[in-house]
């Protein structure tokens, strides 16, 4: 056995208090929730749920719920609660119930978080959510500067000089919905919407707050800390 892998099967065996199995990441667009996330994921052996990945994968699917998304993604129309709630479903039933999972993307609104709390219950499973926080004009900054890789569609902060992306050698591009106009839009539903979500969570004492204006290395730092997972030095 390797080292990496010993370390691996420790991680896997590690024991995690019970209310933070399921973690929903939550933050404004441009916070690095969805990097974090996955990151952590990586490192303490989590699933990851991201909604608009598992979109895609469903649609492809040759099911009745596949075809029924498929049908409503290629429509143009926004997918109904119902239909996101049953395709959690479908991810939650097919793993373990011993499995920890990231949740990324959902819930976005108070409908879906009554929703969505009802379906893990189902399953003897409950969120807590972490919260990575940073100031609208951060999000603005960061998000104006930011490139996509139009292959895999990794995406690089201002920081990353390069024009051509370090996985897959694609070139990188700004998105088109990351001009102030359409920013500014979604900022505005994230505080309408998804913010009194957040508070739900934070009236019951089931929510972890996180800097992120820090660099992503002390952010991933304070998450482990916060979550009682931190290395001792």
């Amino acid at each position: 056995m390797t080292t990496r892998s010993f370390i691996k099967g420790c991680l896997k065996c590690f024991k995690f208090n019970k209310m933070f199995s399921n973690l929903i990441f939550f933050g404004m667009q441009g916070s690095g929730k969805g990097t974090q996330g996955k990151l952590f994921a990586q490192k303490y052996d989590y699933q990851v749920f991201e909604t608009g990945k598992e979109l895609r994968k469903i649609a492809q699917e040759d099911s009745p719920l596949g075809k029924k998304v498929k049908e409503i993604t290629e429509e143009g129309k926004l997918v109904p609660n119902e239909v996101v709630m049953e395709i959690v479903e479908n991810f939650v039933a097919h793993i373990p119930s011993e499995e920890k999972v990231i949740f990324d993307g959902l819930p976005r609104k108070e409908e879906q978080r009554v929703s969505f709390e009802e379906l893990l219950a189902r399953f003897d499973r409950k969120g807590t959510g972490v919260l990575i926080k940073i100031t609208e004009e951060e999000a603005i900054k960061r998000l104006t500067s930011r490139k996509v890789c139009e292959k895999c569609k990794a995406i690089f902060g201002a920081g990353y000089e390069d024009a051509v992306c370090d996985q897959c050698g694609g070139k990188l591009i700004s998105r088109a919905d990351d001009n102030l106009e359409s920013i500014k839009v979604r900022l505005n539903e994230y505080q309408k919407q998804t913010v009194p979500v957040i508070e739900k969570y934070r009236e019951e004492e089931r929510l972890i707050e996180i800097n992120g204006i820090q660099g992503a290395e002390e952010v991933a730092k304070e998450l482990e800390e916060k979550l009682g997972v931190a290395e001792s030095e």
